[in-house]
């Protein structure tokens, strides 16, 4: 076979020569595939969304796992890169400021400022004056304050993805340019065949790195990537006189405010780019055209005038200039503007390396970690926001387009905590979703399922309010935490993964996926998690044992289409049936120390510990209908979980409330529920990631050593780099946190939070946090940086609330009332 000649087989095969597929490319020879990969590019590399993009890259994010990837990537482009490979990269090492006018933008950036510190970015928060220092052509009328982010730049991206390219060659792999692949199937065997215009390639792992091509080429293997393209405008101006001089290039300018974009030297001249906040434009909506090779569409003026006079006045040396080039491309964007990186849904080694509106500022990091994904069964950075299993058959087209149109517009907006999206809902209501919404019900989106958030009460707007700081939800939430810790609560559960595993082999291929020991009686519950080979959490689920063959395994709800991936390693001779029902059965969370008294008036069923033990389930009536009803509780109070049919659970509430209003009843949301879990100790899916094992969440409790699982012998491992701590902070009574803030042990960082939440019940702000094994002991001091400053901080030893965990097992009766 010639140097040029398709091969017939190889390990992986790559689809896209962007700087995603490239990177990949690159970061799997690191991994040591280089030499059974192979990377298709149907025309030339880069000639599809990569060679237009603008190539800024920041280390001004708040999110943690982004941060990290931005961090390798400004390494690598740098000096790594052209140093490995010796080709130029043409690296602008400029800095940055994000600008601020407004209370809530600088409270953004305080916040941007403790993540950063957690992750040893060179950041700090500076007033106009220093932004004036180091630009003194920007227009600062209004500006309070900026972050400024000193080692931050712009890259050629054509350079990079060359430099990859190279790279990638120099460890074995093989390019082939002018290869447009022309369809994906699985064979019998479970190999991928992909068909090119130059021939045939079996696979063992198939990569979609189609950028703008994506979600089409995911058809072709009966799958739906949820993205859409949507175009973006940047200009470059003519000569700018006052650049020609300058000794030092100037800082790139984000001003989400007033530009709603960037600003930067592009050489001589100047470069405005502008994410408009209206009139949003999508494209392709069935199919990007195959001949459309570095393509462009004409500029829309109108479209972004707003914002581009703006710029002009923002930078007033630009005015009298004209517009030398204008650059409108398309970019792909996901509902959530979050890239599509790690496994598809519902079938074996196609990985998806797609959907990233920012390739040159996040593409290389998170190529890194699909490739260790790929290569060695995890990734070494929380993937939950970028997993593509995130999204489920509900992210229908014309769903695809509204949600991507409304990610568009919210490009430069403030990301705040709990930012509530609400193009394209509801899609998947619960039963109980107009009852709740109109007894004051503020819902939030999970897997498609609506759930209740906090309820609005006493004259508070039934809406989201928005802020880095308390707001008027969170006196709505004290007044529902209260409620389950003094009366009883009730919450609609029902966005649950709710899976059911039966048949003679159920039993077998549970007890191998997962690490705790499976309930060997009828009715028993059992705690547990499920590991990759690596020994690292895939995800927590609860096990009920139904029958001898048949057990109900319940989950969060972003992780049911991970629950089904993992459950599908079965082997071919086991007989075993696995039943999704999340789409047709409810769930309630009944809670609280008057939860007995509240279900005794609704069904037969005794429910003394004696005949009702606490992890147990059983069959009970309630309002006529047969309900499964599981003792368990995540607010750590006396409670039951209550599991049925869609059909009956506008019954089954009535039911409960009628008889619970005597005791004081009360509608509680998620946000309640993340509280008094907290105040338990109880860990979740913030801590719980494909990052740490057990041991290093501190949940090695959960594990057995007298039985074999996946994962088992990586999670015996005792030498630890973290071990997630339980901190009490104290509280200021206006900002609490939002995790991924910097904890300190004597001045230096040790750590940082994965949890975050203010305790109403214990009076003390409560935390989730990794740390260095030195500083996770009970009973250390630390600091925790909050909002930018420093506070007192303790590891705690046991839950903050019924340390002894007495409550949940409770067998008392309470007095009728």
């Amino acid at each position: 076979m010639s140097g040029n000649e398709l091969p017939s087989h190889a390990r992986v095969v790559i689809v896209g020569g962007g700087v995603m597929g490239v990177g990949l490319a690159y970061h799997l020879a690191h991994e040591g595939w280089g030499g059974d990969a192979v990377l298709l590019e149907k025309a030339e590399l880069t000639s599809g969304s990569t060679w237009h993009a603008a190539g800024q890259i920041t280390h001004s994010t708040s999110s943690f796992g982004l941060g990290k990837c931005v961090d390798y990537n400004i390494g690598l482009y740098s000096g790594r890169l052209e140093a490995e490979t010796g080709q130029p990269v043409t690296w602008h090492g400029c800095g940055s400021f994000r600008l601020a006018y407004t209370q809530d933008e600088m409270d953004w950036l305080r916040h941007t400022l403790s993540v950063g510190r957690s992750l040893g970015f060179n950041i700090e928060l500076v007033g106009p004056e220093k932004v004036a220092e180091l630009h003194p052509f920007y227009n600062l009328d209004g500006v309070l304050g900026a972050l400024h982010t000193p080692d931050d730049g712009h890259v050629d991206p054509t350079n990079v993805t060359m430099a990859m390219a190279t790279g990638a060659r120099q460890k074995g792999v093989r390019i082939f340019r002018s290869c447009r692949a022309t369809n994906i199937t699985q064979a019998g065997n479970g190999e991928w065949v992909v068909e090119t215009e130059n021939g045939t390639i079996t696979c063992e792992h198939v990569v979609n790195a189609g950028g703008t091509y994506a979600r089409q080429m995911s058809e072709w293997s009966g799958l739906q990537l949820p993205m859409t393209s949507m175009t973006h405008h940047y200009f470059v101006t003519e000569p700018v006189p006052e650049f020609q001089n300058l000794d030092t290039e100037l800082p790139v300018i984000r001003d989400d405010r007033k530009v709603s974009g960037y600003i930067r030297m592009e050489q001589q001249r100047g470069l405005i780019g502008i994410y408009e906040k209206e009139n949003p434009n999508s494209v392709w909506h069935d199919h990007c055209p195959w001949e459309y090779e570095n393509w462009l569409f004409d500029a829309d003026y109108d479209r972004v005038m707003p914002w581009l006079e703006e710029s002009l006045n923002r930078m007033p040396i630009f005015a009298e200039l004209g517009i030398q080039r204008d650059v409108h491309g398309a970019i792909s964007h996901p509902p959530d503007g979050n890239p599509l990186i790690g496994p598809a849904p519902g079938v074996r080694n196609y990985w998806c390396c797609c959907g990233t509106q920012i390739g040159i500022g996040w593409g290389p990091g998170l190529t890194r970690e699909l490739a260790r994904w790929m290569v060695h069964g995890a990734a070494d950075i929380s993937m939950r926001e970028f997993d593509p299993r995130r999204f489920g058959s509900y992210a229908t087209k014309d769903w695809q387009v509204i949600k991507a149109e409304e990610d568009y517009c919210l490009r430069h907006e403030i990301p705040f905590p709990h930012f509530n999206r609400l193009a394209g809902r509801p899609i998947k209501p619960s039963p109980l979703y107009e009852l709740l919404k109109s007894k004051g019900a503020v819902h939030e989106e999970v897997y498609g399922f609506e759930r209740p958030r906090w309820f609005a009460r006493d004259g508070v707007e039934q809406r989201d309010h928005y802020s880095f700081r308390r707001t008027p939800a969170d006196d709505m939430v004290a007044t529902e935490v209260k409620a389950v810790r003094e009366c009883v609560g009730v919450m609609d559960v029902t966005a649950f993964t709710k899976v059911e595993v039966s048949g003679p082999g159920a039993y077998a291929l549970l007890d191998r996926l997962t690490a705790n020991r499976m309930p060997q009686k009828v009715g028993s519950i059992t705690l547990t998690h499920m590991l990759n080979r690596r020994g690292r959490i895939e995800l927590e689920t609860t096990i009920v044992r139904m029958a001898d063959d048949r057990f109900y395994l319940v989950c969060a709800a972003f992780f049911e289409q991970r629950l089904l991936d993992h459950l599908a390693q079965k082997c071919a001779d086991e007989d075993v049936q696995v039943t999704a029902l999340s789409a047709d059965w409810s769930a309630l969370s009944l809670n609280g120390p008057r939860s007995r008294d509240v279900l005794a008036r609704c069904t037969d069923a005794d429910l003394t510990n004696a005949r009702f033990r606490w992890l147990s389930a059983q069959e009970i009536n309630i309002a006529g209908h047969k309900v499964w009803a599981f003792r368990m509780s995540y607010a750590g109070e006396l409670g039951w979980e209550l599991h049925m049919p869609n059909t009956a659970c506008i019954d089954v509430y009535n039911a409960l409330w009628a008889a619970g209003e005597a005791y004081g009843i009360a509608d509680y949301g998620s946000f309640a529920m993340n509280v008094m879990r907290m105040e338990k100790g109880f860990k979740g899916a913030g801590e719980l990631t494909n990052e740490v094992t057990l041991a290093e969440a501190d949940v090695l409790r959960f594990a057995r050593t007298d039985k074999e699982y996946l994962g088992k012998d990586k999670t015996l491992n005792t030498d630890l780099p973290w071990i997630c701590a339980y901190l009490s902070i104290e509280p200021d009574g206006e900002i609490d946190g939002h995790g991924g803030e910097a904890v300190l042990l004597d001045g230096r960082v040790v750590g940082s939070t994965a949890s975050v939440a203010y305790g109403h019940t214990v009076g003390k702000i409560l935390a989730f946090a990794y740390l260095k094994p030195e500083a996770a002991k009970a009973g250390t001091e630390l600091e925790v940086v909050i909002h930018g400053q420093p506070r007192a901080a303790r590891v705690l030893g046991e839950p903050a609330y019924d340390p002894g965990s007495l409550l949940p097992r409770s067998d008392a009766i309470l007095e009728t009332a």
